[in-house]
């Protein structure tokens, strides 16, 4: 097992947005700013932060004009910074608000599509080429994710060809990487062993990513299989905030601390500095009132680390 693990994989940072979407408790741009600025300096450079959805649709989201304004400000450099676009309304105004990189969306399941985005995979398909053909001329960068790959909470069992044929329309569309969803964390080892043998055929491990959620206490080992298979980017959320608010019954994305203390214990780099990250977490934690999900951040609190105490 592991006899030819990587020396380094790749985090996406994906609390600001898909962690904090689905929670009651509005967050402040200004929180919002702080808690970016601890992820960044926790060394994480490439980091999801918000989704230009309207307002109450995703009221969490509300913000996303004036929080790309202040990062814009404050001009990071060697930062990955990711936007949500759902549509062209929500591309024109991560346009105005001078994005470099956005992400377009959709899933393998119909019933969910229309929960979620109420349009069917191919009505997705279709806002999603108007977007790229638009991003295009402006030079974005666009990653896409394909959601429920699965399983679906209203269909059950999704279908690898249409992952595949979905994944195929949207590299003819210009993404430059594929995050694939368990968006309700019902995947295991077997199954994601079984997918990547099929869809590896496909494509090439540098063009996919993992967003794996932790539902049923499987992404670690499902992680580890996709290690395995030579997938080295994934997906996390700080202190395992999340959840679909479109999804019933799904919890947050595997935590980053989880997925930094699993690679680096391996010897595998991830670049991040685990006390810090949980600074970070700490600081969000305490602002929404949940407690982490994470095994690695509450057994250091247990320990009484200088960083969470």
């Amino acid at each position: 097992m592991l006899e030819t693990r990587p020396k380094k994989v790749k985090i996406v940072e994906v609390g600001p947005r898909d962690g904090l979407q689905n929670e009651k408790t509005i967050i402040s741009t200004e929180d919002k700013l702080k808690y970016i600025e601890l992820l960044m300096d926790a060394g994480l450079d490439e980091l999801e932060v918000t989704s230009f959805v309207r307002a109450p649709k995703i009221p969490q989201m509300s913000d996303a004009l004036e929080l790309m304004a202040k990062l814009n400000q404050l001009k990071f450099k060697d930062k990955k910074i990711i936007s949500l676009v759902p549509n062209l309304k929500g591309l024109e105004d991560a346009i105005a608000s001078k994005v470099d990189h956005i992400a377009v969306f959709t899933s393998t399941s119909n019933s969910f599509n229309k929960k979620n985005i109420n349009a069917t995979i191919e009505e997705s398909l279709k806002r999603i080429e108007e977007v790229a053909k638009l991003s295009r001329a402006h030079q974005l960068k666009m990653r896409g994710y394909i959601s429920t790959a699965f399983g679906c909470p209203y269909e059950g069992k999704t279908s690898i060809k249409e992952f595949i044929s979905i994944a195929n329309s949207l590299k003819q569309m210009g993404v430059y990487e594929i995050s694939i969803g368990d968006t309700i964390g019902v995947a295991n080892p077997l199954q994601v062993a079984n997918f990547l043998d099929v869809i590896l055929d496909e494509f090439d491990p540098d063009f996919l990513a993992m967003h794996f959620h932790d539902s049923r206490g499987l992404a670690l080992a499902n992680i580890l299989t996709s290690l395995e298979f030579g997938i080295t980017k994934f997906d996390a959320s700080s202190g395992g905030l999340g959840g679909c608010p479109y999804a019933k019954g799904a919890a947050g994305n595997v935590a980053t601390e989880d997925l930094v203390y699993f690679f680096e214990s391996m010897g595998i780099d991830t670049g991040i500095n685990l006390e810090k990250l949980m600074l970070a977490s700490k600081f969000i934690l305490n602002k929404v009132g949940k407690v982490s999900t994470s095994k690695v951040f509450n057994y250091y609190k247990e320990q009484n680390a200088s960083a969470i105490k």
